[in-house]
């Protein structure tokens, strides 16, 4: 068992970062999984992605402060490439192209990007090619 189950991040259009966010993630095989409306969470919407179960949430509300760091987990470095390309194309912007971080460990491959409210958003593959 992992140490998360979830984690939900607020932010300050919902609209535009679920635009990023599903452009951004779906090299990742993270996809969109369900809504909770705001007449039943009683501030807004609430949408969970993941590739089985919904582990990130996001909902709208003002800018928040700190902002977070996620590292979602990609299967091969070229899924890394490819979230890292298409979270620029989504209006990310670049924290970090794609490469190893031999400070971390010898096989770590990574790219970070920030999304639309500045939350730093980083894609890793742990394998070693």
């Amino acid at each position: 068992m992992g140490v998360l189950d979830h984690i939900g991040i607020t932010v300050s259009e919902l609209d535009r970062s679920l635009a990023f966010y599903s452009a951004a993630l779906a090299p990742l095989g993270v996809k969109e999984l369900m809504r909770v409306p705001g007449e039943l969470t009683g501030y807004g919407d609430v949408v969970g992605y993941g590739a089985a179960k919904p582990e990130l949430w996001l909902s709208g509300g003002e800018k928040t402060t700190p902002h977070v760091h996620i590292a979602l987990a990609a299967e091969n470095r070229a899924a890394v490439d490819a979230f890292h390309a298409a979270a620029l194309a989504a209006g990310g912007t670049d924290n970090g192209g794609p490469g190893i971080r031999p400070h971390y460990h010898p096989g770590y491959y990574a790219a970070f990007v920030l999304d639309p409210d500045g939350h730093n958003i980083e894609a890793v593959c742990h394998r070693p090619e």
